[in-house]
């Protein structure tokens, strides 16, 4: 099961990028040997492209800083 923070990372890639159902299950099914972050992994195996990588990296950077902002 996923933490919060990366369902959010999967909502995110879902409805802001257009990351297919099919490329998260594969991601997420890779993840678990590699232990890369999902967004890594799916440009790793070209299913986003760099400007999507980007987003998705900005995005998570802003959620880490909210997260240790609160508490």
């Amino acid at each position: 099961m996923s933490s919060p923070s990366q369902q959010q990372l999967i909502y995110y890639l879902q409805s802001d990028l257009g990351v297919s159902e099919k490329a998260i299950d594969l991601a997420l099914r890779l993840q678990q040997p590699l232990q890369g972050p999902i967004h890594i992994l799916l440009w790793q195996y070209g299913l986003i492209d760099i400007e999507q990588l980007g987003k998705a990296i900005e995005w998570w950077v802003n959620e880490r800083e909210d997260v240790t902002s609160r508490g």
